[in-house]
């Protein structure tokens, strides 16, 4: 039974990232992989308010195996997000490389960080 909550999060996941990149990425001119960034930030702060709902509210494990493993598993990509950050760098966009390796490193961390703490706080 966890194995099909992980699989069918994970088909709400994957699409989920897909067309959220395409549609973000699909309205800037930029070098910036804006759409990956949002996905990884998003999944972020899901996945630390669903951490939250386990501390303070007992949320069901079978929950978070469907939302926190299966989707925001699916939703977030860190190989992208490497690949991403490689390519900007290949192509010289050193600028762009950086914000994208630590920028998704300190606002993900302060994402899941807030969607902990305002779960906790309900």
């Amino acid at each position: 039974m966890p194995v099909l909550l992980v699989f069918l999060g994970g088909m709400l996941g994957a699409p989920l990232r897909y067309l959220t990149d395409k549609a973000i990425q699909g309205r800037h001119d930029s070098v910036f992989p804006l759409g990956t960034f949002t996905v990884n930030i998003a999944g972020s702060l899901i996945l630390g308010a669903l951490a939250g709902a386990v501390t303070a509210h007992g949320l069901p494990g079978g929950v978070m195996l469907l939302l926190g493993t299966g989707v925001c598993g699916a939703l977030t990509t860190f190989s992208t997000f490497s690949f991403e950050t490689i390519r900007l760098l290949e192509d010289g966009s050193l600028a762009e490389a950086g914000l994208n390796a630590l920028g998704s490193l300190l606002v993900g961390l302060g994402a899941a960080t807030a969607g902990y703490a305002f779960l906790t706080w309900l």
